[in-house]
């Protein structure tokens, strides 16, 4: 098999295609040939060293291919079946030996790469709307980089939850796609301070929450446009990892929350994964959730894809082709 890897933490060359033995499945494991890999900032993550694995790293979470064959005590998934997943490391590559209980059926309708650009942005912005902070009718949200993997499905799922929708965005291109997929508002921030416009559009008044995946330069100001006991969902740090501060900023300005959430705690079990996923993807094989790819590239060009998205120069999401 041959897998992505990084021995010393680093920049985007860090990264190196090796070749390891194939492998077999054990107990409650199943072997999947990987037909596409997803790329994520998490991924940039733990190759930069930002969140510290054992090295050498194999890297990737993400990914979508067809069982090859099952270990012991599998009763999960079958050798011939079309999965999808998220959370096993070391999914770039051409196979993987995963938790048989890790692994969610794909619906025909989704082709593999759908399903390697659902699973972690998807259920991403499934559990933030539903669960985090369980958005509804009459509530405004705020979601920065809305044009983004995840910010362009949280659009989606935040009006399908009958929220208004207030986006930020670089350019007018990337406000365009936010504004497709449900933004009501979307403020360009290479042009305006986004917490003035804020106060503006919802006249003085706030917002029930903030998602945040920017972090350091954004935070401050994200607070700043909630209401009394409103949520800041803090959920990446693209621009860097925001300074420590003294809790009682939150009570100064209105008895606030704060969350820094992270997708494994929200799937912790298979029931709740298989239903996160399945809403997910079966509103993507029906039309409702709309999926964009951005960008495909063969799996040894995993450097350029990191470069790309650590530049925000994506929307939507970026695949690997093993």
């Amino acid at each position: 098999m041959k897998v992505m890897r990084v021995s010393d933490y680093g920049g985007p060359e860090a990264m190196k295609m090796e070749e390891l033995p194939d492998p077999k499945p054990g107990p409650g494991q199943a072997l999947v040939k990987i037909a596409a890999c997803g790329v994520n900032f998490v991924d940039i993550y733990q190759r930069s060293g930002a969140y510290k694995l054992p090295l050498p790293l194999s890297m990737g979470q993400e990914g979508a291919g067809v069982v090859e064959a099952v270990g012991a005590g599998v009763s999960e998934v079958r050798a011939g079946d079309r999965v999808a997943w998220t959370g096993i490391q070391g999914s770039y590559a051409t196979h993987v030996v995963a938790p048989a209980a890790r692994l969610v059926g794909l619906p025909s309708r989704l082709t593999f790469n759908d399903g390697a650009a659902a699973m972690l942005q998807g259920m991403t912005a499934h559990y933030l709307v539903n669960t985090t902070y369980t958005l509804k009718r009459g509530d405004t949200c705020l979601i920065h980089a809305a044009a983004g993997g995840v910010g362009l499905l949280l659009c989606q799922m935040a009006k399908r939850a009958g929220a208004r929708v207030i986006g930020t965005a670089s350019t007018e291109q990337k406000a365009k796609l936010a504004r497709e997929a449900g933004a009501d508002e979307v403020i360009l921030y290479s042009q305006s301070d986004f917490e003035p416009e804020v106060k503006r559009l919802t006249e003085g008044r706030g917002l029930q929450v903030v998602y945040d995946s920017v972090g350091k330069d954004t935070f401050e100001r994200s607070l700043n446009c909630l209401v009394p006991r409103g949520y800041l969902v803090l959920f990446g740090q693209s621009s860097g990892p925001v300074s420590a501060f003294d809790p009682q900023v939150l009570n100064a300005k209105g008895s606030l929350f704060l969350t820094r959430p992270s997708l494994g705690h929200y799937t912790a079990t298979r029931e709740e994964l298989l239903r996160r996923s399945g809403e997910v993807l079966g509103w993507a094989a029906s039309g409702q959730l709309k999926l964009r790819i951005e960008k495909v590239l063969p799996l040894g060009d995993a450097a350029e894809a990191h470069r790309l998205l650590a530049g925000r120069l994506t929307t939507g999401k970026l695949l690997l082709l093993p």
